[in-house]
């Protein structure tokens, strides 16, 4: 192979490539390999007909107004890519039924106060258990926020200044809401954000559960003003003005080695030389077929084998483009949750036995929160739901489409019945993507777009403690398979930490090389 051409290669133009990309473009020689002919991934578009749609976005809750700003906001300006955002005005609607089996229809707004006042609302009596648990994400937040940013796991420290931290570490969502003896009903209404995540409140650490909805409630979602595809072009082009390498159409197919080390990446157009690469890509892909065997760390080895058949959330969406405006449809909320239950468990339940069982979806309208979203007189809406791994995984070929026709008109159907939006009569243009077409365009196994469910010994902090030694000298993984965990905002920052961490190392190593170098002298 010839001379090293760059510092850095990293594998993935989608969310958490990006951020690793631009993170290290300002001060080194980067590629970044994309197999496709545009950046971002799941933060894409396509269209049909006149419509362009979103197929994963519903919303960041990492951004923050302009006064405040949230890490995302800030990760782009640092990077100085410029975003038009758009502030979505309710955390939620949720139509479902309470524990008790009476029917419940609850809006949520965004902003703390706001959100107490509306929970005390719907739950008398409500309040102090809300502000109670407020500050339990407060201290949770601060926190993990010190542990993530020092390393420190003094047990001291942890005890004199977060004691209620170490408190809830081990335990789930719903353990900690026992705990606090939240009502029934709150439990309810407060469990609905559980499919963002993919994993029910009696498996999900309650440090990724505080992470996220405190966000959402303190600060908000927001939205590009169009699609998610707007960040990912805008990403890549100042990945190329910053001096980075960008190639399309090039897939990474092995991670090289020469004496024991990274030397580069071999993609279907040839081969790069780099010491360190960064993969957005599922470590069971990479350990299992990028990195030949004998440089897989038995480490590796046996999360692989623990992990077996744990992956996250399979996603199946249906995109319609529709000929009248979300006003005349009788759409009034941007996101609306329509589950079953309000029972975590036995929705995944439902949902993990197949379609016929599968109760939930989630919809969102674009045109709410933005009304030119589509040309005039049109709006678009999405539906979502979670998959069955082994119903789409047992399906034969001549039935795919079938089955997928059968999927949509199930989920439209339950839309008009339970939420009185009847889209039918009006849909000018309609795409339903599966598990099979998420891991046909990303790559991934099976169409887990989240990567390895999270819990309890495989979480956040979990993983945050074991990354911070390479399992493979000079590679990283980033992204939703990444230690941060699933999401476009946590996708991002899992990128440009684990970019800042390499940097760190080849920082210490320099250093270590010049000490050693004067003792010899």
């Amino acid at each position: 192979m010839s001379e090293t051409a760059f510092d850095y290669i990293v594998i993935g133009a989608g969310n958490g490539g990006l951020g690793a990309a631009l993170t290290l473009a300002k001060t080194r020689r980067v590629l970044l390999l994309e197999q496709h002919n545009l950046p971002g991934g799941c933060a894409t578009s396509f269209t049909r007909g006149r419509f362009e749609f979103d197929p994963s976005l519903h919303e960041l809750c990492s951004v923050g107004p302009e006064e405040a700003p949230g890490n995302i906001r800030k990760m782009f300006e640092g990077f100085g890519v410029d975003v038009d955002w758009v502030r979505i005005n309710d955390c939620f609607r949720v139509i479902s039924y309470y524990s008790d089996g009476t029917p419940m229809d609850v809006t949520m707004p965004s902003g703390r106060k706001e959100f107490i006042d509306a929970m005390e609302r719907y739950v008398s009596g409500s309040r102090p258990y809300m502000e109670k648990m407020f500050r339990l994400f407060d201290e949770t937040s601060a926190a993990t926020d010190y542990f993530l940013e020092t390393k420190d796991q003094s047990v001291r420290y942890m005890l004199k200044n977060f004691p209620n931290f170490l408190r809830v570490g081990s335990y789930s969502v719903r353990s900690v809401f026992a705990a606090l003896r939240l009502p029934d009903k709150v439990q309810d209404i407060m469990s609905t954000y559980w499919t963002y995540l993919g994993v029910p409140l009696e498996h999900l650490s309650f440090f990724h559960y505080t992470n996220m909805v405190q966000t959402y409630v303190d600060r908000g979602a927001y939205i590009p003003r169009r699609t998610s595809h707007e960040l990912s072009l805008r990403l890549a082009e100042r990945f190329r003005e910053l001096g980075g390498t960008l190639l399309y159409n090039t897939r990474a197919e092995k991670i090289l080695f020469e004496n024991g080390k990274i030397a580069g990446v071999k993609t279907n157009r040839g081969e790069f030389r780099a010491p360190r690469v960064l993969a957005n890509i599922n470590p069971d892909i990479v350990y299992g077929h990028m990195v030949p065997r004998e440089y897989v760390p038995s480490r590796e080895k046996r999360l692989i084998t623990a992990r077996r058949g744990r992956y996250g959330a399979r996603m199946i969406g249906v995109y319609v483009g529709l000929d009248r405006t979300a006003e005349e449809l009788g759409i009034k909320d941007y996101s609306l949750f329509l589950p079953g239950g309000s029972d975590s468990e036995v929705e995944y339940r439902r949902i993990m036995h197949g379609m016929k069982t599968n109760e939930y979806m989630v919809t969102v309208c674009p045109n709410v929160a933005v009304p030119d979203f589509s040309p005039p007189g049109t709006c678009v809406f999405n539906i979502n739901t979670l998959a069955a791994p082994e119903e789409w995984s047992s399906l034969e070929e001549k039935d795919y489409f079938s089955f997928k026709e059968k999927v949509a008109e199930k989920l439209l159907k339950r839309l008009r019945d339970r939420a009185g939006i009847d889209l039918i009569p009006h849909i000018e243009e309609i795409s339903v993507a599966t598990p099979w077409t998420f891991a046909r365009y990303l790559g991934v196994p099976e169409g887990a777009v989240y990567g390895h469910e999270p819990n309890s010994w495989d979480g956040i902090m979990a993983r945050s403690m074991a990354s911070d030694r390479e399992s493979v000298p000079g590679l990283r993984i980033v992204g939703a398979s990444g230690k941060m965990g699933a999401g476009y905002g946590s996708a991002y920052l899992s990128g440009a930490g684990e970019a800042e961490a390499m940097l760190a190392g080849e920082a210490d190593a320099a250093g270590a090389g010049k000490k050693k170098g004067r003792g010899r002298k």
